[in-house]
């Protein structure tokens, strides 16, 4: 699945305040390097990992990379 893919199928899939921009994939594989081989955004593996992530970032952080 490629990264647009996801971003779609996740945000349809996440609540509101749980849902993802670009930026924000990008700043979450750059964070997890050790999650991802080439450039594959397989949602069954990566979705998991990605809601642990978002959950750990404070308010102010997720509106930093929504701006």
């Amino acid at each position: 699945m490629s990264k647009q893919g996801f971003l779609l199928e996740h945000n349809r899939l996440a609540p509101v305040n749980l849902q993802v921009s670009t930026v924000m994939l990008s700043r979450f594989r750059v964070e997890k390097p050790s999650l991802f081989k080439g450039n594959d955004w397989p949602i069954e593996k990566l979705r998991r990992p990605l809601l642990l992530w978002l959950t750990s970032l404070s308010e102010g952080e997720r509106e930093s990379m929504n701006s």
